[in-house]
C-alpha cells in the first residue's frame, strides 16, 4: 500500500517596516502552507496534510524557523485525524528554532486518535537566549459526536525545548494498547480529551508566577468540566488539562492560551 511521505518548511525575517515577513517555502506532497493575507505586524502560517490524515508507515515533517525580531503565528486548517494502523505507526516530527527577539507561537488544532490507531510525534524547539515560545498539543480518543470509542491505540508524544542549547523543557507521554487502562483517576479518568501548554520567555520568576495566577482565572469558569493543572517555574509555564469530550475542553483551551498569549486573537482557523 502506498504511504505519505510530506514535508514542509516555512521561514520568515522581520521586514523594514517592522512587519513579519516570509523568507522561505517549501511544500512536498501532501504537506501544504499556506500564508493568509492580514494587515498584522505578526504573520500566520496554517499547515494542510491533504491525505486527510495518517495511518501506519505515512510520515509528516514540518520546520518552522522565527527569524531574528519576527513574530510567526501556525495552526493547522483542521484536527489531525490518525486513523487504524495496519501495520507500524504513523511518524510525525516537528522543528522550530525561534532566533533572538522573535516569538512562535505552534498552535495546531485536535489531533484525534481512531480505534487501533498508532502515532510516534516528536516536537523539538530550540530557543535563542532572547526568544518566546507558546505551543500546544491536544489529543481526542475518538470522535464522541459520532459515536466512535477507542478501545486500543498507540501513542508516544515527545517534546524537547532547549534554550540557548540548554534543555528547559522534556515530555514524553506513552500509551500503549487497552485505553481502558488509563481510567484510574490520576491518569484520564473518564476524560476522553487533554491538552498540554508550554509557554517559554525570558522573564523574571515575579512575572512567571503572575502568568501562572492569570491562566487559573482564565479557568475558574471551567470548574466542572476541566481538570486543570498550572505550574510555574524555571521560565516556563505549563498547562495540563483533561475533559470528558474535545467540545468542553477547546473553550477552556481557548481560556488559557488568552492568558499565555498577551489576549492576541487566536489564527482564523480557530475561529472557524
Amino acid at each position: 500500500m502506498q504511504r505519505s511521505v510530506g514535508h514542509g518548511a516555512i521561514a520568515v525575517k522581520a521586514g523594514h517596516d517592522g512587519r513579519t515577513r516570509l523568507a522561505g517555502l517549501h511544500q512536498k506532497a501532501n504537506a501544504k502552507i499556506r500564508v493568509p493575507r492580514q494587515h498584522a505586524p505578526r504573520l500566520e502560517a496554517v499547515l494542510i496534510n491533504t491525505a486527510g490524515g495518517l495511518t501506519g508507515g505515512d510520515r509528516l515533517d514540518w520546520r518552522l524557523e522565527a527569524g531574528r525580531d519576527t513574530h510567526l503565528v501556525v495552526a493547522t486548517q483542521a484536527c489531525e485525524r490518525i486513523y487504524r494502523s495496519t501495520g507500524g505507526a504513523a511518524r510525525q516530527t516537528t522543528r522550530i528554532d525561534v532566533a533572538e527577539g522573535a516569538r512562535l507561537d505552534w498552535l495546531p488544532q485536535e489531533t484525534i486518535l481512531f480505534d487501533r490507531s498508532a502515532l510516534d510525534r516528536t516536537l523539538e524547539i530550540e530557543l535563542a537566549q532572547t526568544a518566546r515560545f507558546v505551543g500546544l498539543e491536544t489529543i481526542v480518543l475518538g470522535r464522541q459526536a459520532m459515536g466512535e470509542t477507542v478501545a486500543e491505540t498507540g501513542l508516544r508524544d515527545r517534546w524537547r525545548i532547549r534554550r540557548a542549547g540548554e534543555l528547559v523543557h522534556a515530555d514524553d507521554l506513552r500509551i500503549e494498547g487497552d485505553v481502558a487502562e488509563l481510567s484510574a483517576a490520576a491518569l484520564l479518568g473518564r476524560c476522553t480529551a487533554f491538552a498540554t501548554l508550554v509557554a517559554c520567555a525570558p522573564h523574571d520568576e515575579d512575572r512567571w508566577r503572575a502568568l501562572a495566577y492569570a491562566v487559573r482565572e482564565a479557568l475558574k469558569p471551567f470548574p466542572d468540566s476541566v481538570d486543570a493543572g498550572v505550574s510555574a517555574f524555571a521560565g516556563k509555564c505549563v498547562v495540563r488539562l483533561r475533559a470528558r469530550s474535545s467540545h468542553l475542553l477547546r473553550p477552556a483551551i481557548i481560556a488559557a492560551l488568552g492568558a499565555l498569549r498577551d489576549r492576541f486573537a487566536l489564527p482564523a482557523v480557530w475561529r472557524s
